[in-house]
């Protein structure tokens, strides 16, 4: 017994040591055996990543196991990837790693995991799977050569499977000829049985997600499917029966029969399929679960039942017959917790090919008709011709109050619509004809109108009213007869025309109009919305940026951009009583918009605004990179306060005018980029302006320029002044405003302007005043006294001041030294023209008094003439003094 024992433990212990280095052993025999057949089975380029061999993970079997492997294509779709797998498994039986050359092997299970097939035909009719390379005695391809015919060193692989898996994958197929797309997403499938023997049975599994779509419509979105098949498999016939099947689309339960025969020039293909049942909630069951919802508890009456067969051959010329109907005669359905049910439906429709030719199949729909509460429609469709030119003839009647909709049916909305909606509407036509632009083919008539609609969404800021709305179809074009609505603040009227509607929906052609649009109350602000982060700053937060926006206008980003469509071409003539734009109001607007080429262009825009009139012309487009505006505004009548109070731009190009008060009329010729709110990035601004302003008042107070000014230059009593007309020439460009010289005047002081601003705040200003020396104070009148000239008060002497810093904090130097040597030059000089004539040492006499009093003529000095040098010095010191009290005696030339 002990013997025995011992050599059962042996046997045991060679047996696990075997198994531990038989891998090690047979690993790159079986890798090369794997490669090699598949590469040379196949024109493409069958790659992996790395590869394991196991004796345990399917014991008694071996295991073969692959990580990232590929199959690359090569010409005409060289580089492709046709088969990826993030692994592969499969498992050969144990005794056949000891095979001699030219003994078989066969595969007995493989798995799958996370692959991705491409599969593709090219316009030229190429298909990107037909890899496989020509046996011999294919006349189809070239022969190969021997040893390529005997694969692996004359090695063979078959298939002895008996079970199999493919698990979390994807295929993917598109026929660019036939503008078709279909997938299988989060694909998983597996089966049972022995397919060694020549006939068996297979017990399938299936579950994915379907898409599909033809000729740019989709058909199926990740539509679920599953299917539990038991397929009887004849290999000597290739015949595959379908035994006890049932599949699920959606919610909607299918069971199916028959066969599939693959011959050797076609397939022949002979299945009937139906519902198991004829319950209504069938109907609800085709449509998706989240739209449905849970159907469970749904009341119904009536029938609903899909049936079809499908017989015949598949070859290049035929597809089988077949007929699907679906019926429902009488039925209602009623959700438990909704108010309204849908009754009266009433389905008849049959999709069918009579004759194996995939042109001739058809869509016939005789009724589809419903009714929910005393709303009652109708609708009926036939199309034919579906896979070559599809011809569709088809007519909608009835009326449907919106807001029983979600009383009889679970949408998901924001908030229930109401409203009601009548439709008379007939259209025929062909896809030919739309694809090729001849409209003339196709023949639309009827009417659609839509009263008392109501709807709310986070997508509008207010509710929308739609009072009254009605258009007629005629061909390819739209009338719109009426349209009536209200939002927020705003109402509008509306009416017009709408040509190439089919051109548009189908080829994706511009879009035509032209309307006349009125208004009595139009707030832009209604369909504007805010953003997430604005709606969540503080009101000290947006303080803080508007002040940061006017210290440095910088160009605005936003995570969604204005764009004007490329689609439209349209020409809107509107009328608003009045227009409400952020803080403005704008009065009795009229002109016209042109929409085309992502640009509007504003034709006589006319309005009233800040006591006067606008008048504005020139376009905004959105087709570069950043928007841009070119524009032409004429100013009638301004009031200054209003008008720079209300307008940004205006306050950027004239920093002191909110201390002014009167009219403005002015032209303006500027373009520049806009931000991503439809604002100008002033930074960005350049043209020309022509500005008369009739100032009625100066409040210096209200201007920290002006404020800093009058305590500079004390003479100047601007609060005091009368009304003035003032006119200048500006341009603009590269943030800059350029101010070229202009004069007028303060009382009767003559003022000349010339220098520039930038839209950053910062200044560059020369001013230069004309001072009548009757304002340089008591001390210059002492001075004039002497001179005994009555004109002498009415010279002048220039005085220059230089504006430089910002707006808000302003700084001002003056030429004072300059000016004090101007004032003694003309009084010497006009005294000097007045005696010339009176003898040398009158002159020199006079000009010794002005300048200080003469020398004595004689060694004896009197006390009078003692008294009198002094005075002659006070007047020289006085001199100086005068000059600088035309600055106010203050101490510093500069006021920062």
């Amino acid at each position: 017994m002990k013997k025995i024992l011992k050599i059962s433990a042996i046997t045991i212990a060679v047996i696990v040591v075997l198994l531990l280095i038989a891998p090690f052993l047979f690993e790159g025999k079986i890798i090369k055996i794997v490669k090699q057949t598949v590469n040379e089975n196949i024109n493409a380029k069958f790659e992996f990543e790395d590869a394991d061999i196991s004796l345990l993970r399917n014991f008694p079997n071996v295991s073969v196991g692959i990580n990232e492997l590929s199959i690359i294509n090569n010409a005409p779709f060289e580089g492709d990837t046709l088969v990826y797998a993030k692994s592969a498994n499969l498992s050969v039986p144990f005794m056949q790693i000891f095979n001699s050359p030219g003994e078989p092997y066969s595969i007995t299970s493989f798995a799958i995991d996370g692959a991705v097939v491409n599969v593709l035909t090219d316009k030229d009719g190429n298909v990107n799977y037909d890899i496989a390379k020509a046996s011999e005695g294919d006349g189809s391809a070239s022969q190969p050569d021997e040893e390529a015919s005997t694969p692996a060193g004359d090695d063979a692989i078959s298939l002895s499977v008996k079970r199999y898996d493919i698990t979390n994958s994807t295929i993917k197929y598109f026929d660019e000829p036939g503008k078709m797309y279909f997938e299988l997403d989060e694909f998983n499938h597996s089966g049972n049985g022995d397919l060694s023997t020549s006939v068996s049975e297979l017990d399938t599994e299936t579950s994915t997600l379907v898409s599909f779509e033809m000729d740019s419509v989709n058909y199926l979105n990740n539509n679920p499917v599953k299917l539990d098949a038991v397929i009887g498999v004849d290999l000597d016939q290739n015949k595959y029966t379908f035994l006890d099947n049932k599949a699920v689309i959606n919610q909607l339960e299918l069971v199916f029969d028959g066969f599939v025969q693959v011959n050797e020039d076609n397939q022949h293909v002979d299945i009937n399929f139906k519902t198991p049942s004829t319950d209504f909630k069938n109907f609800l069951a085709v449509i998706p679960e989240e739209y449905s919802k849970d159907i469970s508890n749904v009341e119904t009456t009536g029938d609903f039942a899909i049936s079809g067969e499908l017989k015949g051959v598949i070859d290049q010329t035929h597809i089988p017959t077949f007929a699907i109907a679906i019926v429902s005669d009488n039925a209602s359905f009623k959700y438990p917790d909704l108010p309204q049910a849908v009754k009266n439906i009433n389905i008849n429709t049959k999709i069918a090919n009579e004759t194996g030719i995939v042109e001739n199949t058809y869509v016939d729909i005789k009724a589809l008709d419903f009714q929910i509460a005393q709303d009652v429609f109708n609708a009926q469709a036939q199309i034919k011709n579906i896979m070559d030119n599809p011809l569709v003839n088809a007519k909608l009647k009835g009326r449907i109050n919106l807001a029983n909709l979600s009383q009889a049916y679970p949408f998901d909305l924001d908030a229930p619509l109401k409203g009601i909606l009548d439709a008379n509407l007939n259209t025929n036509f062909d896809m030919k004809s739309l694809e090729n632009g001849q409209y003339q083919n196709t023949t639309n008539s009827g009417t659609l109108a839509l009263k008392g609609f109501e709807y709310s969404s986070e997508e509008f800021k207010n509710p929308i009213f739609i009072d009254d709305a009605s258009i007629a179809l005629t061909g390819g074009n739209v009338d719109l007869k009426s349209f009536v609505a209200k939002t927020g603040q705003t109402d509008l009227s509306a009416k017009g025309t709408i040509e190439n509607l089919l051109g548009y929906m189908f080829n994706k052609e511009t879009l035509k109009g032209n309307f006349e649009l009125n208004s009595n109350t139009f707030a832009v602000n209604d369909f504007m919305m805010a953003s997430q982060e604005e709606e969540a700053s503080t009101e000290s937060q947006k303080e803080s940026e508007t002040t940061q926006k006017k210290e440095q206008p910088t160009a605005q980003t936003g995570e969604e951009e204005i764009k004007i469509p490329s689609f439209l071409d349209a020409t809107i003539k509107a009328k608003a009583n009045k227009v409400i734009y952020d803080n403005l109001s704008l009065n009795q607007v009229s002109g016209t918009m042109i929409i085309k080429d992502e640009t509007v262009t504003l034709k006589d825009i006319t309005s009233s605004i800040f006591g006067g009139s606008l008048a504005l012309n020139g376009a905004v487009s959105t087709k570069g990179e950043v928007p841009d505006f070119n524009l032409d505004l004429g100013m009638n009548n301004f009031s200054i306060a209003e008008s720079f109070q209300g307008l940004e731009m205006l306050q950027a190009v004239v920093p002191i005018a909110d201390a002014l008060t009167g009219t403005l009329n002015s032209t303006f010729d500027i373009k520049g980029n806009l931000n991503s709110d439809f604002t100008p990035n002033l930074l960005s601004i350049s043209g020309n302006a022509l500005a008369e302003a009739l100032i009625s008042g100066v409040d210096p107070e209200k201007g920290k320029l002006l404020s800093v000014l009058s305590q500079k230059v004390d003479f100047l009593n601007a609060s005091k002044e009368k009304p003035k007309d003032v006119k200048a020439a500006l341009s603009f460009d590269n943030g800059k405003v350029n101010v070229k010289p202009f004069s007028f005047q303060v009382e009767d002081i003559d003022v000349e302007v010339a220098g520039s601003h930038g839209f950053d705040k910062s200044m560059a200003y020369n001013l230069t005043f004309e001072v009548p020396a009757k304002y340089l104070g008591k001390d210059v009148s002492n001075v004039l006294a002497q001179l005994d000239d009555p004109e002498a008060e009415s010279m002048t002497v220039p005085v220059t001041a230089t504006i430089g810093g910002s707006y808000t904090n302003p700084s001002i130097s003056t030429d004072l030294g300059s000016t004090a040597s101007a004032l003694t030059q003309k009084l010497i000089e006009r005294q000097k023209q007045k005696l010339i004539g009176k003898g040398t040492d009158k002159l020199k006499d006079a000009l010794g008094d002005i300048l200080g009093g003469s020398k004595a003529k004689d060694s004896t000095t009197t006390a009078n003439d003692t008294v009198q040098a002094s005075k002659n010095e006070q007047l020289k010191n006085t001199a100086g003094k005068v000059l600088q009290g035309l600055f106010g005696n203050k101490k510093k030339d500069t006021v920062n």
